[in-house]
């Protein structure tokens, strides 16, 4: 009977598996939602809707007006894409590039007119009304009212309130009390309705010092005779809040928005009207893929050939239990993708790092668990209470790694923007759906097998006798080989920058760079611009990477760099006059700056501290010692640290993938970590003499080290199968995360738990 049932739930997982990968391949309907093809990829994957605005007024606006400008543009952009891209164009441009979007019109009706919000007040100086309410019926053909089947009267839709002068008008007779300059900020919110105790949603608005008088002066009138304030942009009103009071600190919330939804539509409204700035839209076009087609497909080998080295290794070392590992983590990557579809995330290189991550952590939660099973097998244990004790011993393991690496993705995707943005919402995805597999799928198919007959412990296998390996003692060797590399790697940098080539290769991306137009006399793909004419721009100007854009629907083809001179320009420019017959005219060069503002990485320094901060604290609450903290903080210095000097001797180019392979291996390596310090956190519990801490150091990494050296490994071989089929921007991101793997793996052995040995004795000893 048993057995039976184990067959029927092994048939009932088989169709499970099926469809999910039938879903996750060609979609669940027409429109392939779900899909592979329906997933949201980011500008460098899959190209998007590019458009350009020009700062109107007379003179070139200053550079905190642009930056300012950019930095609330970029908030606004973001209800598109976490991966939209706003930089300066020239000395008066702002260009924005969304991903995964195609309307160009569309974007920009919901965009609105940048830098065109006014705080209208309801009566002048002299009591005229400003606006009126109106509204509008629907009539038949021969003019009367339609009417409902209840005998009302149908509205057209077409009521609000509408102005009764212009704003040029209203700015003559001081109707217009504040403008969109005036506001300092403005988010959705609750506040206590005072009905209940229940909260209702608002919009949190906070005034610049000159505003906040201005609106002072405006609310303590309109209180006085108990009228509104509208707010007007984009030639309509978007809320027009009755005045209840007097509002002198310079903070104002406005109350009857429907949902939180709609009120981060109207603060997003407000923010985007507040810019310093008046835009005006000067083109707007689809443009093509940066890294091609190319990408997509190599990286899809690259998958390909990873999971399945992946599944070889685990059914190699770790026989049924590792076939078991092997369809519960086809079934996490089956859901993710459907997941990614289903809350439209945008995939982009960042955001592969992060399912990366994601697979790797679902193997290690694996690896910890197996490695219990086996040994509790050593221990005399039947199968079944082995699988059962397995779980429970490891639970903990997983569900602190998981956590702290949640909490950074967490804090990163509340605080950061852009790439930190997707970086995050991708791992946080990913971590729960691993640790779902992990604690439940696998176990549901490990014990399926079981029922269907695999109950001799030779399928599972048995953990050998330990052998105490003295780590301890090389501690000193290792500080020092760290030591070494990373003064290695900032003499380098030191160099480099006295001999005027930078500390890093820095691309476009944080230092800006040239945007060179071309209008080409035939349409030319991604592939062959690649193969043709980015050698000789390379050649002739000795940059490293370019970046290409084509513009759909026309020959326009961008080519970004790093920043050019005007000889650089003109021999790109003569090249492609003599060789392609190009115009001169069709030829143009602007300056553009970075993609990645200073306000976006201290955004994501800011967000990077404080997901530090709080991994400190969730450590020390749960090992109830901030030494543990301590030592995996300095263990995450050493694996950034080690990282940055890669970027440094390598030259590879320092772009937005920078911020992602960084903060990738701050979660590897905080994961690997925390799985060594559960160990020691068990095993202290049991030491015969409460400070031989070198003992218990080296027991506990001896019975971990395995563990940690095979997660390595197969996170390796997946970064490893990105670096050799991936185009070269893909190559240059894989590289450092080798890199980081080995790094990460290399501080939880010889560096982390050493290091918490000597804080515990040093302190131990002054105790």
């Amino acid at each position: 009977m048993k057995k039976a049932k184990s067959l029927l739930a092994l048939l009932v997982m088989v169709l499970l598996l099926g469809g999910l990968a039938y879903t996750s391949v060609y979609g669940l309907g027409s429109e392939k939602s779900g899909s592979l093809s329906s997933i949201n990829l980011g500008l460098d994957l899959a190209g998007g809707v590019s458009i350009t605005y020009e700062v109107g007024g007379d003179g070139t606006p200053s550079a905190s007006d642009m930056a300012d400008t950019i930095y609330k543009l970029q908030q606004r952009v973001d209800q598109y894409s976490t991966e939209s891209q706003v930089y300066q164009e020239g000395s008066n441009r702002i260009n924005i590039e969304i991903p995964g979007v195609t309307d160009a019109n569309k974007i920009l009706e919901e965009l609105g007119q940048p830098g065109n919000l006014y705080f209208i007040a309801q009566t002048d100086s002299e009591g005229n009304e400003n606006y009126s309410y109106s509204s509008g019926f629907e009539v038949d053909d021969e003019g009367n009212v339609k009417t409902d089947e209840n005998g009302n009267m149908v509205m057209s839709g077409e009521f609000g309130y509408n102005l009764n002068k212009t704003i040029e008008e209203l700015e003559e007779n001081g109707s217009i009390v504040l403008k969109g300059e005036d506001v300092a900020n403005a988010q959705a919110g609750y506040q206590n309705s005072g009905t209940a105790n229940t909260q209702e949603v608002v919009v949190e608005l906070e005034f610049t010092e000159e505003g906040k008088q201005k609106f002072a002066d405006a609310t303590k009138k309109a209180f006085a005779n108990g009228e509104s304030i509208g707010i007007y942009y984009d030639g309509r009103f978007i809320s027009v809040p009755k005045v209840q009071a007097e509002i002198t600190d310079g903070r104002a919330v406005i109350t009857g928005e429907e949902s939180f939804e709609s009120a981060q539509n109207l603060a997003s409204m407000i923010r985007i009207g507040g810019l310093k700035l008046q835009l005006t839209e000067l083109r707007s076009n689809v443009v093509g893929a940066q890294l091609g087609s190319d990408a997509i497909h190599t990286s899809k080998i690259a998958a390909i050939v990873g999971f399945a080295l992946i599944i070889l290794f685990m059914i190699g070392v770790y026989w049924l239990l590792g076939v078991a590992a092997s369809v519960a983590l086809a079934f996490s990557v089956g859901l993710e993708v459907l997941l990614l579809s289903a809350f439209e995330i945008t995939l982009t290189l960042p955001g592969i790092a992060g399912i990366i991550l994601s697979v790797g952590m679902a193997v290690d939660a694996n690896v910890l668990v197996f490695a219990r099973i086996r040994e509790e097998i050593a221990g005399g244990k039947d199968v079944k209470a082995a699988v059962k004790a397995g779980y429970g011993k490891a639970l903990s393991a997983i569900l602190d790694g998981n956590i702290t690496t949640l909490i950074a993705a967490a804090i990163l995707g509340l605080r950061g923007t852009g790439t930190v943005k997707g970086f995050a919402s991708t791992l946080a995805l990913g971590i729960v759906v691993s640790m779902f597999t992990a604690l439940f799928v696998t176990r549901a198919i490990t014990s399926i097998l079981y029922g269907i007959g695999f109950q001799d412990k030779k399928w599972y296998g048995q953990a050998k006798e330990l052998k105490i390996r003295d780590f301890t003692t090389k501690r000193i060797v290792a500080y020092g080989i760290s030591l070494a590399i990373i003064v290695v790697g900032f003499v380098t940098m030191g160099i480099n920058a006295g001999r005027g080539a930078g500390a890093f290769n820095y691309s476009l991306d944080f230092v800006g760079g040239t945007s060179t137009s071309v209008t080409f006399n035939e349409n030319w793909t991604t592939e062959k611009l690649d193969s043709e004419i980015v050698p000789k721009i390379k050649e002739l100007t000795g940059v490293d990477s370019v970046q290409i854009q084509t513009v759909k629907g026309t020959n326009e083809v961008i080519f970004k760099t790093v920043t050019l001179s005007v000889s650089q320009r003109e021999a790109i420019s003569s090249m492609l006059q003599n060789d392609y017959s190009v115009p001169e005219a069709s030829i143009a060069a602007e300056s553009i700056s970075s993609t990645i503002s200073k306000e976006m990485r201290s955004d994501a320094t800011s967000a990077m501290i404080i997901a530090l901060v709080l991994m400190l604290a969730y450590i020390w609450i749960r090992f109830r010692d901030i030494k543990f903290g301590a030592a995996a903080i300095v263990a995450l210095a050493h694996d950034a640290l080690i990282v940055i000097v890669c970027y440094a001797l390598t030259r590879i180019q320092v772009g937005g993938t920078f911020i992602a392979a960084i903060l990738t291996i701050i979660g590897y390596s905080i994961n690997d970590t925390i799985v060594t310090f559960d160990r020691i956190r068990e095993n202290q519990y049991n030491m015969s003499h409460k400070d031989d801490y070198a003992s218990l150091v080296n027991k506990s990494v001896s019975q971990t080290v395995s563990r940690s050296l095979f997660t390595s490994i197969t996170t390796f071989i997946m970064v490893l199968a990105l670096f050799i089929f991936g185009v070269t921007d893909i190559r240059n991101f894989a590289l450092p995360l080798m890199v980081g793997v080995v790094a990460g793996t290399y501080s939880s052995i010889f560096v982390a738990s050493p290091l918490w040995m000597d804080l515990k004795t040093k302190f131990a000893k002054k105790k």
